[in-house]
């Protein structure tokens, strides 16, 4: 049942955003064309972050639920304040906003606010262009320190998992903790929620009082898996591609819990960008890891990947099965050596500029039934070639998944077609199987209806 704050209600920035420029403050209030999508925008991340901890990944059930929730930018003399009607009621105790739920309100806003009248075409035209406003979005939100040593490890993994699963994220999580280190995920629930768990118990013990729990995401993902109440830096990037770059740019390791579609896009952007030779001297750990019931996932998982990419893949990974502790030291080990990789490279310990990011994952991949039917899916293809591809084709599968104008492109023209060569068709159309058998497309409901079919070439 949908419950409603019925009352409206009005709230103001606190600590962030006092300041903004005329431009600034008339872009959120304009009725121009360019505006108005920029006001729709917010109005759906919003309403993405006021729904925060409601058990869903349906975006488009989200909006229909909530048609009536209206957000409104007013302008004041010092700035601006909001008022909101209509929001789910979850977001307030005692008719007053929950003080987390405002501070990820206010980063939405900012992020928002900063895509709609700070980035120009032009600066999207070049790789090192990308790269560059990548930069400037994490700056403006405030999480490029240049005074802390490397200590974030990027934690991926799936939103719908088991119980055992989502205990044994909590558990690296605070093996993470206890050895100072910072935790960085999608800020969604599932694998992107524990880890912040452990770690918060983890960092209490050993009294860390600078500990960061980084949330970085996108709008067209953001209502599925609303930022969870342990973020405490929510950052949201334009796209899946500018969001992937920043997970690999301000990383310092990263750890992959089980998951499903999603998680395997992020592992293939992340083994297109290692494979790529020249990032041959980076140092940048990556740990597969779950309890001991997920150990057939990621046997299947290296069985692809060593198919698809070739068995010299397994080389930028390591497999860790049920041992958290076991997780925690490799990783604080590894992190050593990236500060001493940095050092002696010269690169900054808080954004790795000297990673390459190939331009094609850089590129923003429109999805489409007539885009996802022309990815070439072969393994006549250059590995680091055909990463792109796959990463496209999950990109494809999330999209229908989980974010609303995919739903709703799917509920129109059917599922998307991927096409696959005969060699590569059979593990992928397994591996996507065994996703759903597992239960890890979608966290509402027994019964799944795949939004893609694989056709065979």
């Amino acid at each position: 049942m949908v419950e409603k704050h019925s009352a409206e209600v009005h709230v103001a920035p606190r600590g962030t955003l006092e300041l903004l420029s005329q431009k600034e403050v008339a872009a959120l209030t304009s009725t121009a064309r360019r505006e108005t999508q920029l006001i729709e925008l917010f109005r759906r991340c919003a309403l993405a972050v006021l729904n925060t901890g409601n058990q869903t990944d349906d975006a488009a059930a989200i909006f229909d639920a909530y048609s009536d929730f209206s957000i409104e930018v007013a302008k004041r003399t010092r700035g601006l304040k909001l008022i909101i009607r209509n929001a789910p009621a979850s977001a307030f105790v005692d008719g007053r906003i929950i003080e987390g739920i405002r501070q990820h309100l206010f980063a939405v806003l900012r992020d928002v606010v900063y895509m709609g009248t700070e980035i120009a075409d032009s600066e999207l035209a070049t790789p090192a262009g990308i790269t560059d406003v990548v930069f400037q979005i994490l700056k403006q939100a405030r999480i490029l320190n240049p005074d802390l040593s490397p200590r974030v490890v990027v934690c991926w993994g799936g939103h719908s998992i088991s119980r055992s699963e989502y205990d044994y994220t909590k558990e690296v999580g605070y093996q993470l903790g206890l050895r100072g280190l910072d935790i960085c995920t999608g800020c969604g629930p599932g694998a992107m929620k524990g880890p912040m768990k452990g770690a918060a118990v983890g960092h209490a013990k050993q009294r860390t009082g600078d500990a960061r729990y980084l949330g970085l995401s996108e709008p067209g993902i953001i209502a599925a898996e609303p930022p969870n109440p342990m973020v405490s830096h929510l950052v949201v990037l334009p796209d899946i591609e500018k969001r992937l770059e920043a997970f690999v740019r301000v990383g310092h390791g990263i750890v992959v819990f089980p998951g499903g579609a999603g998680t395997a896009e992020e592992i293939l952007y992340l083994l297109g960008v290692l494979l790529d030779p020249a990032n041959e001297r980076q140092a940048l750990p990556v740990i597969f890891t779950g309890p001991a019931e997920s150990a057939d996932y990621f046997h299947e998982l290296d069985a692809f990947l060593r198919l698809a990419l070739g068995d010299d893949i397994a080389r930028h990974y390591e497999i860790v099965i049920g041992d958290a502790a076991r997780v925690g030291a490799l990783m604080g080990e590894r992190i050593r050596r990236v500060r001493r990789q940095r050092r002696r490279d010269g690169d900054a310990y808080y954004f790795n500029w000297l990673l390459q990011i190939p331009p094609e994952h850089q590129r923003p991949f429109e999805v489409s039934h007539d885009s996802v039917a022309g990815l070439r899916l072969s393994r006549d293809l250059p590995p680091h070639e055909l990463a792109v591809a796959l990463r496209r084709a999950f990109s494809a599968i999330v999209t229908g998944n989980v974010k609303d104008y995919g739903i709703r492109m799917i509920e129109r023209h059917g599922p998307f077609e991927l096409h696959s060569d005969a060699s590569l068709m059979d593990a992928l159309d397994h591996l996507l199987r065994q996703f759903v058998r597992q239960g890890r497309m979608k966290l509402e409901g027994a019964h799944y209806d795949p939004c893609y079919r694989v056709v065979r070439d």
